[in-house]
Order: C-alpha cells, then sequence, then structure tokens
C-alpha cells in the first residue's frame, strides 16, 4: 500500500506534505472526518443571516484548498503506487462502479449544479415569481449560466481527451513488446520444468521495467485526471456569488458522504449475507 502523509489538521500546515507517513487508505479516512466538519460549518453559514461575503468566501477558499490538499497527497501517493490510485480500496462498491479513472467524472460538477438549481428553484417558486432574490443556486444568472454552459462544453472535450489517451495506453498491454515478452516467460517457464538453464533472473528484470513504464504512463494519465477535476471544481465554484458557492459545496459534500455511507452499508450487507450463507451451509453439511 502507499503511503503519504496525514495530518488531519492541514490548515495550520497546508504546505506541509512530508509530516508522519501512513496508509493513504487512513489519510483517506481522516480527509472524510475534515469533510464531514466543513459541511457543518457550510450548512451554519448557510443558516446564518448576519454574515458578510467576505466571510462566506473565506469558508469556500477553505474547503476548496481541502480537496486541493487531497489531491496533493494523492498525487504523492500516485507516484509511489499508481494502481492503488486507480482501484481505491478505502472506496465502497457502489463507488467504484462510478469512477472515472481514479475519481469522479469531473463533468458531473454541472450536472450537480443544474440539479440543485432546479430543485432550489422549484422549493422557492413563490418568492421568485414575487420578484424576490433567493441567492442560491435557483437564482443563477443568464451570464453565469452561459459561463457554466461553456465549460461545461470545455470540460466534456478535456475529458475525451484523456479518456481516449486512457484508452490508448491500455491497448499497449497487448503490443508487440508486450506479447513478445510474455512469450518468452512462458518459454522460460516451460523450460524450467524440463530442467533446463535458469534464465528467471534476467528476464523478471525486463519485465519490471517494461511494467513500470506502463506505470509511468498510467501515472501520467490519473494526473491529467485529477488536474480537471480540481480545476473543474474552482472554476464553477469561481463563477458563483459566495453564498451560491456555499450551496454548491453543501450539495458536492452530501452526496460524496452519503454515497461512501451507502456504499459501505450495501458492502457490509452483502458481506454478513454471505457469512450467514457460509455458516448455513456447513451447519447443513
Amino acid at each position: 500500500m502507499s503511503v503519504v502523509p496525514c495530518n488531519c489538521n492541514h490548515t495550520t500546515e497546508k504546505d506541509n506534505l512530508s509530516g508522519e507517513s501512513e496508509s493513504f487508505h487512513k489519510f483517506f479516512e481522516c480527509w472524510i472526518s475534515e469533510q464531514k466538519q466543513h459541511l457543518k460549518d457550510l450548512l451554519a453559514a448557510e443558516s446564518t443571516q448576519l454574515i458578510s461575503d467576505e466571510e462566506l468566501q473565506a469558508l469556500n477558499d477553505k474547503v476548496v484548498e481541502h480537496y486541493e490538499y487531497y489531491y496533493k497527497a494523492k498525487s504523492r501517493c500516485a507516484k509511489q503506487d499508481v494502481l492503488a490510485m486507480l482501484s481505491p480500496t478505502w472506496m465502497s462498491s457502489l463507488e467504484e462502479a462510478f469512477l472515472w479513472i481514479g475519481g469522479w467524472r469531473p463533468s458531473m460538477a454541472f450536472h450537480l449544479i443544474y440539479s440543485k438549481s432546479g430543485l432550489q428553484f422549484e422549493a422557492r417558486l413563490d418568492e421568485v415569481l414575487q420578484g424576490l432574490r433567493t441567492h442560491d443556486l435557483g437564482d443563477l444568472s443568464a451570464s453565469q449560466l452561459a459561463q457554466l454552459d461553456e465549460m461545461q462544453r470545455r470540460t466534456i472535450l478535456e475529458e475525451r481527451e484523456i479518456t481516449d489517451l486512457m484508452a490508448r495506453h491500455q491497448e499497449t498491454v497487448a503490443d508487440a513488446s508486450m506479447v513478445e515478452l510474455s512469450h518468452v516467460v512462458s518459454e522460460m517457464i516451460r523450460a524450467n520444468q524440463r530442467g533446463e538453464v535458469d534464465q528467471s533472473k534476467e528476464i523478471e528484470n525486463k519485465v519490471e521495467s517494461t511494467l513500470v513504464l506502463k506505470e509511468e504512463g498510467l501515472e501520467k494519465i490519473l494526473l491529467k485526471a485529477d488536474e480537471l477535476r480540481f480545476i473543474t471544481l474552482k472554476d464553477v465554484v469561481d463563477v458563483l456569488t459566495p453564498k451560491q458557492a456555499i450551496h454548491f459545496l453543501i450539495a458536492a459534500a452530501e452526496l460524496h458522504l452519503r454515497l461512501h455511507e451507502w456504499g459501505k452499508k450495501m458492502d457490509a450487507r452483502k458481506c454478513n449475507q454471505g457469512f450467514g450463507e457460509g455458516k448455513s451451509h456447513n451447519s447443513s453439511s
């Protein structure tokens, strides 16, 4: 398992990513705990009437900074074990099913904001019809909608480019060098079984050097995907007013936390069902 720094009070040492090394799994749980606290802070700010835009902006910056910290730690971990980042054991099966190159699909940010905007617009329709400003995501201006639309188009194009890049890299698993190497290793295994000269060390080194190149390619693609994820989040927040950004960050945190919890419960339930079936089978044997 890769190791990364985990500092649950990262806001006081946000630039120090060289502290105590811990597994990324532990780091992720630590980060989730911080996200839960940030959600409480966002909800408190959303329900407070007498709060300035400056205070709201400071909170938004703190939350966005928390996401940035996550991607910095993830990038460092990927240098040591990119495969763990692409097949994260700290996520539930439900979350894994919706992953795009080791994380959430960037274009989902726009689906999230439009969904929340529609829900808030409907909930406060009476106020809107009276010409009152709601200052939430149901109150997006024409200019904001145009910016979000353009941003969404650009993000989808970049998403496709990265998806194509990953597809091309995946196809290299069956390129001539890999096919030849797999045959050479298979021949070596058969030769060893016949008691012939062992050349395994030399071939193992060649296998390792070949796979390292594959991992390096995956690391570069993951970095591009994570950069697009963070840039998209930050750009969406920048388009919104401080109050609207609070609502967006609340929706993002709620969706992430609930999916994580639902997935863990589903996995636990299936695990318990499997254990129960196995126990029942053993009892009847």
